[in-house]
């Protein structure tokens, strides 16, 4: 018997059919081990030593497969087949080692590119051993993110409040979306005007030609710049007569794409489906894993993360042949397609993304699949079968006309496209991302029959204005277009990079754009003042290149450690000296256009607005940057930091009068503070306030809106049961009641100041019969997921502070944004595992002894070039446990000799 290890359970059940009762197969939930989060876990002092550790979720997983290996033959290291699934081995046989479970038996690798029987048991007939090289590769980008992200993190702490994190891939692409958005503020527009003739034929056809050239001169296409021009021309096409001058019809043939790469997958994805990455890889991993199609669990798709273009022989030859029965012999080309990626410095071995088997035609797999999955694999499908297809054949015609009034003369183009064979188009055809100018001519539409010298009939000329526009922000799907093709990140970052630039609200994703917040932009300008070379973009597509050297064993991976290091720790040292005023002072000039935005009047931008005489400058507090008058305390003028310019970023923090209150006869005034506008009521310390809640701006406030917001929180009478007071209130969460110490939450802001007592009452009731979330009573399951591989259903609930996965006493968090009606069980599985890790409960005397050490900043990155940083709140921590400790060990002892006595007897 052998023990053969792969990542994921559902791998492992799919897997373990295949091979049958001679082998076990053991699931090991993704990588065994990380570098902790905290100083130390990667010396380079110590020629890179990096300190590993593992959970507990991952231990048990560990323990399971060294009691598996102790009665098996030998050891089968089935992970991905990639950098990642060769760590994930790698990491597993060093335990197993260490642990002395393996002895002599034998240790093989095997990988494959789809989850197949044919494909699984290919691979097991040709092992290897693990590739050291493209471990060394893993080590060496797993130390560097790790001392980006936690060398660099902790200056951002220190010089810039508010600020997350930054990272080696991360922070980079984030400077991608703020140069554009700078572009954006930065451009100009320009006036063109565009000028054509609707013309008729002899037949009586009409068509549009547009002008090219005039009074011998070439027009480019805004080389009309203004109405006086455009007046001319028009006046000219309107007086002139009409004649073809020549009729050019050209056949054109258009090759289709390649298939998917993981990069064109989240493109398309994102362009057809609505898809954003991070779900286009979720479902890619399900249809990957394996559905089951009648009693049979089949992998549907190849390995998703790639950067290989080409196909297997034995499936190029499949796709010609389901070309052939689907779309007849003339769809299938003389010889085969073949691909080479054009994408930088791409390194990954493995095909193209495809279906395991041309035949399971989309339409068949419907019933077996869900509207996303069935959706993701038609695309695949589609292109994957259209590589393959014959050309499409295109006729292009263009049609020259010359236009003559008096002693001048001016030229037209007419241009139109057949298709006249439409070869892979009848499977596939691109989508353009918002922004992008079509290369194809398809959609130039089809002319009427033209012949060259004669005369046509001009029927209408038409000079319309235009302005020039700013290049249109990122997509989630242009963004990893452009990282790839700067040679930046990896087919297994590209999702999880973007996830982390939301999670650390650096961005924001409004209508398919990425638009960068404040504390984004401010990141990014720091970053470029003072370590702007690690936000290069060529820097770091360089140290991309060398670690794909290193995984081609031509470069020693602690020699490029080591260069890094030397350079990056001066950098880091260097800012030890810097400034606050430096840093201000550089965000100041960096990011004039966000935070001194042009005044209607002409006015400096930087003049305080309401002592005259003070500069305004960007202030870092306790909760980030916002913008003051230098001439503080005798102006307190300050004013939010806002991405997007709006009038409530703008206004003044001058209080506006609403009126009086008629009960205390203090002044209600409106006013704009550091965290936004608020209400206030009388002054001094004493003074009530109140902030507008979300959905209400400042110009909708009035004195009855103002002394409601005031009121709160509002008696609303008492419960009919327990005879306490239920009260309404707006709180951290949202509006909500509150009765005996327990909140229930109300739809609307509005709730809170009409919600009578029979409602309430209600929605208490509704509250309780749920039960409250972390005090024993079973909140109800939104989902069932299944069973536990160690036994326990896997449910998706909702608690008060969203949705989450539960598994026995262990609650894991859903991302931010994931729909709880969508997750599956392989995505529940490791939240729980890294949940149940973290839970491990601190021993009092751990505790104690670590109290005296003063806690550092904790900062790590995770596998793939995102970081993870933790805030120092050990130390506190620790602080509150030891002096708990004393305090119970204290009141155990007693106090007077009669109280020793009387405990004694």
């Amino acid at each position: 018997m052998n023990v053969v290890v792969v990542e994921s359970p559902a791998k492992a059940k799919t897997i373990n059919k295949y091979l049958g009762p001679g082998y076990t197969v053991l699931a090991s939930f993704g990588h065994v081990r990380d570098l902790p989060a905290k100083d130390g876990s990667v010396k380079p002092d110590e020629d890179f030593a990096m300190l590993w550790e593992v959970d507990s979720a991952s231990a048990k997983r560990m323990n399971d497969i060294g009691a598996a290996l102790k009665n098996a033959d030998g050891l089968i290291l089935a992970t991905d087949p990639d950098r990642e699934g060769e760590a994930i081995s790698w990491h597993v046989l060093d335990l197993l080692r260490k642990k002395k479970l393996i002895g002599d038996k034998p240790v093989s690798r095997v990988v494959f590119n789809a989850i197949t029987k044919k494909a699984v048991l290919d691979a097991m007939a040709n092992p290897r051993d693990i590739d050291v090289p493209l471990v060394d590769a893993y080590l060496a980008r797993r130390a560097l993110d790790y001392l980006v992200g936690f060398n660099l993190s902790p200056v951002l702490w220190r010089k810039l409040p508010g600020a997350r994190s930054a990272g080696r891939v991360q922070s980079v692409a984030l400077r991608l979306v703020c140069d554009r958005e700078s572009e954006i503020e930065r451009f100009v527009s320009e006036e063109y005007w565009n000028l054509s003739a609707i013309l008729k034929t002899p037949r009586g056809d009409d068509f549009e030609a547009r002008l090219v050239s005039a009074d011998g001169k070439r027009l480019q296409a805004r080389s009309v710049g203004n109405g006086e021009q455009a007046g001319d021309l028009k006046a000219l096409l309107e007086s002139a007569s009409y004649v073809v001058d020549t009729v050019e019809a050209k056949p054109v043939k258009r090759n289709p794409s390649p298939p998917f790469t993981t990069s064109t997958l989240q493109q398309a994805a994102s362009s057809k489906l609505g898809f954003s990455a991070s779900r286009t890889m979720q479902v890619a991993q399900r249809l990957y894993e394996g559905l089951d199609l009648g009693g049979e669990t089949v992998g549907l798709i190849t390995y998703m993360r790639t950067d290989g273009v080409q196909m297997a022989a034995e499936a190029i030859d499949a796709a010609r042949s389901a070309i052939g029965d689907q779309f007849g012999a003339r769809y299938v080309p003389e010889k085969a397609r073949l691909y080479s990626t054009k994408a930088k410095n791409a390194q990954e071995a493995h095909e193209a993304i495809r279906p395991t088997d041309f035949t399971r035609t989309p339409d068949q797999l419907r019933r077996f699949l869900d509207a996303d999955q069935l959706r993701l694999y038609d695309l695949i499908w589609k292109r994957g079968i259209a590589s393959q297809m014959a050309s499409a054949e295109i006729e292009r015609t263009t049609v020259e006309i010359l236009a003559e009034s008096g002693d001048r003369k001016a030229g037209l183009r007419a241009v139109g496209s057949v298709i006249r064979f439409d070869g892979f188009i009848a499977a596939y055809t691109d989508q353009k991302e918002d922004g992008e100018q079509s290369d194809d001519g398809e959609d130039e539409g089809r002319l009427p029959e033209i012949k060259a010298r004669e005369t046509v009939a001009k029927q209408k000329v038409n000079a319309s204005q235009h302005f020039t526009e700013p290049p249109p922000r990122y997509s989630e799907a242009s963004l990893i277009k452009r990282m790839e093709e700067l040679g930046i990140g990896r087919p297994s970052t590209y999702a999880s990079t973007l996830a982390t630039l939301r999670d650390r609200e650096y961005v924001v994703i409004d209508k398919r754009k990425l638009i960068p917040e404040a504390k984004g932009r401010l990141v990014t300008a720091f970053l470029e003042s003072f370590f702007h070379r690690y936000v290069e973009y060529d820097f770091t597509a360089s140290l991309e290149e060398k670690l794909d050297r290193i995984s081609a064993g031509e470069l020693n991976w602690k020699d490029v450690l080591r260069d890094f290091w030397k350079d990056f720790f001066a950098q880091i040292e260097d800012t030890k000296e810097l400034r606050v005023t430096n840093v201000l002072d550089a965000l100041n000039e960096e990011l004039a256009p966000l935070v001194f935005p042009k005044r209607e009047d002409g006015s400096d931008p930087r003049i305080c607005q309401v002592c005259g005489t003070g500069k305004l400058s960007l202030k870092l507090g306790k909760y980030g940057a916002f913008v003051g008058c230098s001439n503080y305390p005798e102006c307190n003028f300050t004013r939010q930091l806002s991405s997007d310019g709006d009038a409530e970023a703008q206004a003044s923090n001058e209080p506006q009068a609403l009126g009086k209150d008629p009960h205390t006869d203090e002044e209600i005034t409106l006013r704009n503070g550091r965290f936004g506008p608020y209400v206030q009521r009388g002054e001094g310390k004493e003074a009530k306030r109140s902030s507008l809640p979300k959905g209400w701006t400042p110009a909708s406030i009035d004195h009855e809106k103002a002394l409601a917001l005031l009121s709160l929180p509002r008696d609303i009478g008492q419960h009919p049961e327990t005879g306490k007071m239920i009260s309404s209130g707006l709180g951290r969460y949202g509006p909500f009641i509150l009765h005996d110490g327990k909140y229930a939450n109300v739809e609307t802001i509005e709730d809170v100041f009409s919600i009578g007592l029979n409602r309430a009452v209600s929605v208490l009731a509704d509250k309780a019969s749920k039960g409250p979330a972390g005090r024993g009573a079973a909140v109800a399951a939104l989902k069932e997921l299944g069973e536990h591989p160690d036994g326990g259903a896997i449910t998706v609930r909702d608690g008060r502070y969203g949705p989450y996965v539960n598994w026995g006493k262990v609650n894991a968090t859903l991302p931010k944004g994931k729909d709880p009606t969508s997750v599956t069980l392989e995505e529940a599985l490791p939240l729980l595992a890294e949940r149940a890790g973290k839970a491990k409960p601190v021993k009092a005397k751990a505790v104690k002894a670590k109290a005296a050490k003063p806690a550092k900043a904790k900062a790590a990155t995770d596998g793939d070039g995102t970081e993870k940083v933790a805030k120092p709140r050990a130390a506190a921590k620790a602080k509150l446990a030891a002096k708990t400790t004393t305090k119970t060990k204290a009141a155990a002892k007693p106090k007077t000799a009669a109280a020793a006595k009387a405990q004694k007897g």
